[in-house]
């Protein structure tokens, strides 16, 4: 029954929370804690057992008086008759109440036009314009490397003001490990194919097995979405997946892996003199990214252990360090030892469901304490 305070509750549920908290105070809880622990005030519980009986939930069938500012049936059929008048048919609300008050007339507000055609669905789309849709991205599952990769073209400043070089990024989401990245100059769909076909060649992906499945995911780019970069994915069998107009969160992968970057220390913020030295940073980056940070989505392993199968015994070997740590001083340990959790699955743009389904390591992670 948590989180329900405020909330209307079955008579049923009533019944057991009543008993609960019954048997609570007959052993020896206090009143206060016991509705605590429910989620309801005392307040609640004396009102619920008045007369040594559990009372039943009055508010569906109590009879309540009607609004004194509410309208008269006479204005509501008014309004409705007005909206479907041959003059205002193919007009919202906001343009008709407007032009009542031009003729003098004032029936009701605008938004009580718009609550009584929400009650007698009569609030459609009208006119010839295309029904605005605004589909939920689709959520891909990866459990494994080379199933799910985002990619995204983030800008490297330059000595010149208003200058930048455009680094190209791709990213596998269940390992996070950089699978391919170029800087150039401009920004091309012939440099993004390129790189898409280099990135499937170091990873040793065989398009023509009949077990190849990669999803590849970015935002609404031109580039993303040119007419070149579509037709070299349909050629590799790539399927495709797009962030919502103006949405970065259904691309947070590659947006804060290029946070990470330009966070770095060495991260040269007044810009790179070259778009050499731009690149030899960026591949000390990479370098450090995938095989020297302990990534703490993914258990505090590299992307390159996580992406090549060695983050199981890693971290089990961990595990074992702790334990035989835990058995010689185990006065140093008030809880489980840490497990670092490496999640079995990722989910890209999760619905709520399979969001629920994804472990977050640092909740497994433990205090240690009276560490001398």
């Amino acid at each position: 029954m948590g989180g329900n305070r405020g909330r209307m509750i079955s008579d049923s549920d009533r019944q057991t929370a009543v008993e609960l908290i019954e048997e609570a105070r007959a052993n020896g809880a206090r009143q206060k804690p016991a509705c605590d622990v429910l989620c309801i005030s005392t307040r609640t519980y004396q009102r619920w057992t008045k007369n040594c009986e559990v009372k039943k939930d009055a508010r569906p069938t109590a009879i309540r008086p009607k609004p004194a500012n509410s309208l008269s049936e006479e204005e509501h059929q008014k309004v409705l008759k007005t909206v479907n008048s041959p003059q205002y048919a193919s007009q919202p609300s906001s343009q008709i109440v407007p032009d009542l008050a031009d003729n003098g007339i004032y029936i009701a507000s605008q938004s009580t036009f718009y609550r009584i055609l929400r009650m007698e669905k009569l609030q459609n789309h009208r006119g010839n314009s295309i029904v605005r849709n605004n589909p939920k991205p689709t959520t891909y599952e990866a459990t494994g490397p080379n199933q799910v990769w985002t990619w995204d073209i983030t800008w490297i400043p330059t000595k010149v003001k208003g200058l930048f070089f455009k680094l190209y990024l791709i990213l596998d989401i269940f390992s996070r490990f950089v699978v391919g990245w170029e800087i150039w100059e401009q920004e091309t769909e012939a440099h993004a194919s390129a790189l898409i076909r280099r990135a499937i060649l170091s990873e040793g992906l065989n398009i023509w097995d009949e077990l190849f499945s990669l999803a590849l995911h970015s935002d609404n780019g031109p580039i993303m979405k040119g007419a070149t970069f579509q037709a070299t994915l349909q050629y590799l069998g790539i399927e495709r997946s797009y962030s919502r107009p103006r949405v970065s969160n259904d691309n947070p992968f590659s947006e804060s892996q290029f946070r990470t970057m330009k966070y770095r220390p060495n991260f040269n913020t007044e810009g790179f003199n070259s778009i050499d030295e731009a690149r030899e940073w960026t591949n000390d980056f990479v370098h450090w990214y995938n095989e020297l940070h302990h990534h703490s989505s993914i258990g505090f392993v590299t992307p390159s252990q996580r992406h090549h199968g060695e983050d199981k015994l890693i971290i089990a070997n961990r595990i074992a360090v702790y334990e035989k740590a835990r058995e010689q001083h185990p006065e140093r340990w008030t809880q489980d030892i840490c497990r670092w959790n490496s999640p079995s699955s990722v989910f890209l743009n999760p619905d709520k469901k399979s969001s629920q389904l994804v472990p977050i390591p640092n909740q497994t992670i433990v205090i240690e304490s009276n560490y001398s």
